[in-house]
């Protein structure tokens, strides 16, 4: 992989496999999307397809789930059953990560969504994801926090119990060995 975000020609081929037979088996959150059209995009787009790895690598098993009307971006969320184990323990941000005076975690969830070039999950998208399957059903995830709520210190997170989906909140700086993100890519 190296560091130009892009991979070689077999990981690419290897991923590719990947990432359509998780298509295949999950058609459900992507009806009347053609994997050779998904596939098409990411070719013209290596970064994009370095961005899917990274989300893989750290366990969010990424896969389409639907298509923007207005841009035709396909978009890929993370559909693990439980909110990847790779991005677990982390604050809200970075102000948060630095707020704390002792047993900092090493890293927040922007700050690595940010290298993984993705965004998390607005509280809508998180809702979408939830009408695919039932996730977070023992674990929970940021999501994208509104300026007015983050300028008061505190950072939403969402997961499903007793057949809801739940929006709650904490400290920015808080972080929990259950609590990863999911993430959105847009190609």
């Amino acid at each position: 992989m190296g560091n130009t975000n892009e991979l070689s020609p077999a990981q690419a081929n290897e991923f590719f496999q990947t990432l359509k037979s998780r298509f295949e088996k999950n058609m459900h959150r992507h009806a009347g999307i053609a994997w050779p059209d998904v596939q098409a995009r990411l070719e013209a787009s290596p970064a994009k397809l370095w961005s899917l790895l990274e989300m893989e690598r750290t366990e969010g098993e990424p896969d389409v789930v639907g298509q923007d009307p207005e841009t035709g971006e396909f978009l890929f969320f993370d559909c693990a059953a439980e909110s990847p184990k790779g991005r677990r323990s982390v604050c809200y941000d970075r102000e948060g990560l630095e707020s704390r005076k002792e047993h900092r975690p090493a890293n927040s969830a922007l700050d690595m969504a940010a290298a993984m070039g993705i965004e998390l999950l607005s509280e809508d998208e998180y809702r979408e994801l939830q009408k695919l399957g039932q996730f977070d059903q023992k674990t929970s995830s940021w999501i994208k926090t509104p300026a007015d709520i983050r300028k008061l210190g505190g950072a939403l997170f969402c997961d499903r119990r007793y057949d809801h989906v739940f929006v709650y909140h904490n400290g920015a700086q808080s972080y929990y060995a259950a609590r990863a993100f999911r993430g959105v890519l847009r190609v």
